[in-house]
């Protein structure tokens, strides 16, 4: 096994410099690294820890946030500057400044087109090049649906022309905008035409729409309501025609060219691309009527084709001309029906505006007593008389009525009915109903609050990241009221019908409710629409004080929506002119990791850090790094004790190798002396035996030598002496047998006070000089050895004497040659060293991982991990309030947005990395004014009652606070 994990060893090899990697080469060579291969999940976990396992890879750990589509530019940084400051204005204001700039802009253009003598080209939103060239920028948008093949729009018109070549006399308005003037063409827009239509009976709301011109240079000037605010958009007078020019045309000019005529191609003008018929889209009744087409182009370019504006609901219609709040409602919700004709349907056209549509719960296309499915139509008056109530509808298709009770030519109808309610017969799309039967045969009405100047609005966005949960979010708004008054709060999202295409994986659906700051109990919450996702509203009458507005927010992934980087890869070569222009003119929202972009309208919602928010921000990363510095420095420090274990080790390893090597040739050199000894000793004997009387010859005796084993102080004695325990001999030879002992990887490293001192004695090699007066001495005792008598030596002996010697010699000196390397010990790293460390680090890239073998299958990455949740809104709070003649100057509204600071540090146990108490997490728990934000969970939710905490009493008092004692709900305790 390794001492060092994998990674750990790689860290150490990689940053700890070249001295240190040569060092940690030679241990990991002696000591085998073993690599940990992927292997398969544990298939006997428990459902907790499966469970657990999902949620972990399901949200993603780096949630996105509202970042550009196109390269970044200043315009944004803009925006979200001036959208941070929430600051009251009238309501009239916002329309007074963008119908000033619309009228500069016209102005501008009038007087540059004049100068050069040419009549006004949108290089915007070019008609004729787009239908020339074939790019249907201005007709499709942005496909986001999976499949090889992108789905086309069915718009197929065959030339462009200019208003004057259109119309013989054109005129913007003939007797004015009427609902009678609105024809609906080839795009699905009914819910605008429907929306216009309502317009109508007001006076002066279409005209607010429209407020430049110059119909000889050709260019019109439109405001529109947009996320709270007034835009202005500039258009030329080009309009699509049905059919195609006589030059162009194949099938329609042989046709024509049946029989003789006179002028045929001025004929063939007149009869096919003259007159409001001539029109692919939308046109007026009146044939040289010109408002209604150049009023739903300039619509299609705000929102950047014909395409975006197809299907919609009539009350968006209604706020996006008038600056108005539209409320959602349906019949069978309907609670006082006497109420709602007498409070609401009989005050339209004048506080509110109506629309209503069919096909809410059955999405058939069909009729039902010529009401179509699926269709919107407008209220355009209620009327009650001789106990009769009846409402006048409007069709904006311009035929297919109503065929019961009070349609035209029914039984009801005499002609003092027709006298009294202005009405003549014919299929022109007005119709009467009943109340009832209003209320039988329509299941969702649009209902749109007016604005007058004697209503102000503040408003501010922000940026929050949507959890799978669906629950209150911890950013809420909170605003000051300073009177008591009628208040209508309206909680919005982006409309992404500006960015269709761009819009993203991610649907969302808003809900909030209203707290007055120091109460359990919510004063009202919103009811949430089923088809109105754009917002949500509610009108009341607040007192003075501080509110709490806590939203909730719901979002639903569509998988078979492609991501926004992917559609951006598919459209960034052919159509990037499409893309610019929803980039610079409309924004796109944050819908996740990589699936999160926003433009100019979504940096209202960028976060703006306040200082409080930087110096926190800063102290956390301050934190961050000296963690990670900490971290850092505690392994460089772990890997150099780690290495110099594993040198000592290696140290003991060694000089246990040679003392065993050193005991072994002491033993051999034993029991060879003691064998020469005991030969020379029965030679001795046997002379003396033979030849009792003769005296030993004086050249022998010189040469005599009495060597006694283990004389010497370096006898196998010594051999104990080291870590390693004393060999064993075996008496049948002179091979020392080697003790078994204990495998280093199982001995554990030493403690850091022992790694730092020195090697101990015992440890340390032997000293150069004994080691040296050793084998002199050897080798003295060697060359006496040789010069003994020849005659003593077998002839046969010798070679084998000759080579046993030589290697006895070679084994001297080996054993006299002692290890050198020096072992240093464990020193602190400077600060210094650390820093430069730590630089290397950040410049270098990691080092890249050992593969698996090919026999180990790669496990399949989970869907959840590689495409996590990862949802993100930028959500606006608009409060318009009522104000007397002398308030409109001053601030009666403050508002403002409360974000979590996730950069606080809440304890010193979260300071310091370890597990938080419960005192922590209720500290956590609470607002940045201290409040405690109990309040998750709704009073009809049946999971309050399992989080319901204290006696009976609290418990009762957490969910029926308003409820006063003397009810007699509850009884008193």
């Amino acid at each position: 096994m390794s001492v060092l994990p994998p990674d750990a060893a790689s860290e150490a090899e990689y940053y700890l410099g070249a001295q240190d990697n040569a060092i940690a080469q030679t241990i990991m060579a002696e000591v085998p690294v073993t690599v940990s291969l992927p292997t398969k999940k544990n298939k006997q976990q428990t459902p907790q820890q499966a469970i657990d396992e999902f949620w972990a890879k399901f949200t993603t750990k780096a949630p996105g946030k509202a970042t550009t589509v196109i390269p970044s530019n200043e315009y944004v940084e803009r925006v979200a500057r001036r959208a941070s400051k929430a600051v009251g204005t009238t309501t009239q204001a916002s329309y007074d400044e963008a119908a000033a700039v619309c009228k500069a802009k016209v102005a501008k253009i009038v007087k540059e087109c004049r100068r050069v003598n040419q009549k006004y080209r949108d290089p915007h939103f070019d008609l004729e090049l787009d239908l020339k060239w074939g790019d249907r920028d201005t007709l499709e948008s942005l496909s986001n649906t999976k499949g090889e093949k992108k789905p086309e729009s069915g718009f197929h018109p065959k030339s462009v022309k200019r208003v004057t070549d259109v119309f013989d006399v054109p005129k913007f308005y003939i007797d004015g905008p009427t609902a009678n003037d609105v024809r609906q063409g080839r795009d699905g827009d009914c819910w605008l035409l429907a929306a216009l239509c309502t317009l109508s009976n007001k006076p002066s709301l279409i005209e607010r729409v429209c407020v430049a011109r110059d119909e000889q240079v050709g260019v019109y000037g439109f405001v529109f309501h947009r996320d709270g605010e007034w835009i202005s958009e500039i258009i030329d007078d080009k309009l699509f025609l049905t059919k195609p020019d006589f030059d162009e045309s194949v099938l329609e000019r042989l046709l024509w060219e049946d029989r003789e005529r006179v002028d045929s191609e001025e004929q063939y003008r007149k009869a096919y691309q003259s007159g409001s018929g001539a029109l692919y889209f939308a046109q007026c009744e009146q044939a040289n009527e010109t408002w209604l087409p150049l009023l739903e182009k300039a619509y299609a370019k705000a929102h950047g084709d014909y395409q975006a504006i197809e299907g919609g609901f009539t009350g968006e219609g209604i706020e996006d001309l008038t600056g108005g709040v539209t409320t959602e409602l349906y019949t069978t919700d309907i609670l006082d029906k006497e109420y709602f004709w007498k409070e609401e349907l009989m005050k339209v056209n004048d506080q509110f505006l109506f629309g209503c549509s069919t096909g809410m719960w059955r999405p058939v296309w069909g009729e039902r007593k010529g009401i179509v499915e699926l269709h919107a139509y407008s209220v355009m008056r209620a009327v009650e008389m001789d106990g009769q109530r009846l409402v006048l509808l409007k069709n904006p298709w311009g035929k297919y009525e109503w065929t019961g009770a009070w349609s035209d030519g029914s039984k009801e109808w005499t002609a003092d009915w027709l006298k009294k309610l202005d009405h003549r017969f014919g299929d022109d799309g007005n119709f009467w109903i009943s109340y009832d039967d209003l209320l039988r045969k329509y299941q969702a009405f649009d209902r749109t609050r007016l604005f007058g100047d004697d209503w102000k609005v503040t408003q501010i966005w922000t940026t929050v990241s949507v959890p799978w949960t669906f629950d209150y979010h911890d950013t809420y708004f909170t605003f000051s009221l300073a009177k008591t008054g009628p208040v209508v709060l309206v909680l919005s999202q982006l409309d992404d019908r500006y960015y269709r295409g761009l819009e993203g994986q991610y649907r969302f659906e808003l809900n909030f409710r209203l707290h007055k700051k120091g109460q359990e109990d919510y004063v009202v919450r919103s009811i949430a629409p089923y088809r109105h996702t754009r917002s949500i509203n509610v009108e009341l009458d607040l007192e003075a004080g501080e509110y709490i507005v806590l939203m909730k927010v719901n979002a639903t992934r569509d998988l078979d929506i492609l991501p926004i980087e992917e559609v951006i890869r598919n459209y960034a070569r052919d159509r990037r002119d499409k893309l610019v222009a929803v980039g610079m003119s409309v924004s796109v929202e944050s819908r996740g990791t990589f699936d999160s972009c926003a433009f100019l309208a979504h940096s209202k919602g960028k976060v703006i850090e306040t200082e409080e928010e930087r110096q926190a921000k800063k102290a956390a990363e301050k934190r961050k790094k000296d963690k990670e510095r900490r971290e850092f420095k505690k392994q460089i420090m772990e890997a150099r004790r780690d290495r110099y274990y594993m040198q000592v080790k290696q140290f003991e390893k060694e000089k246990e190798k040679k003392e065993k090597a050193r005991a072994k040739l002491r033993a051999k050199k034993a029991a060879k002396a003691a064998k020469k000894l005991e030969k020379k000793q029965a030679k001795e004997a046997s002379e003396v035996s033979t030849s009792p009387d003769k005296t030993s010859d004086p050249k022998e005796e010189k040469h005599a030598q009495i060597v006694e084993p283990a004389a010497s102080a370096d006898a196998p004695a010594e051999s104990g002496d080291g870590p390693g325990s004393k060999p064993e001999l075996d008496p049948n030879t002179t091979t020392p047998v080697k003790s078994e002992t204990k495998d280093d990887s199982e001995s554990s490293p030493p403690k850091e006070s022992e790694t730092k001192a020195e090697p101990s004695s015992e440890t340390k090699p032997a000293a150069p000089e004994v080691a040296d007066q050793t084998a002199a001495e050897d080798k003295q005792k060697a060359s006496e050895e040789q010069k003994a008598p020849e005659e003593q030596k077998s002839p046969d002996d010798a070679p084998a004497q000759k080579q046993q010697e030589a290697t006895e010699d070679e084994e001297t000196e080996e054993e006299s040659s002692d290890d050198e390397f020096d072992i240093s010990s464990v020193s602190e790293i400077s600060s210094r060293e650390l820093d430069i460390r730590l630089k290397e680090r950040a410049d270098t890239p990691a080092p890249p991982g050992p593969a698996a073998p090919a026999a180990v299958a790669e496990e399949e990455e989970d869907e959840f991990e590689s495409n996590p949740w990862n949802a993100v809104a930028t959500i606006g709070l608009r409060v318009y309030y009522k104000v007397a003649e002398g308030d409109r100057d001053s601030e009666i509204v403050k508002l403002r947005v409360v974000r979590p600071n996730v950069y606080a540090v809440r304890s010193k146990k979260e300071r310091d990395g370890e597990e938080r108490d419960e005192g922590d997490k209720e500290e956590d728990e609470k607002d940045a004014d201290g409040e405690k934000m109990s309040k998750g969970l709704d009073v009809d939710d049946s999971s309050k009652d399992a989080t319901l905490e204290g006696d009976r009493e609290q418990r009762k008092k957490s969910i029926l606070s308003l409820v006063p004692p003397e009810s007699g709900i509850f009884p008193r305790t």
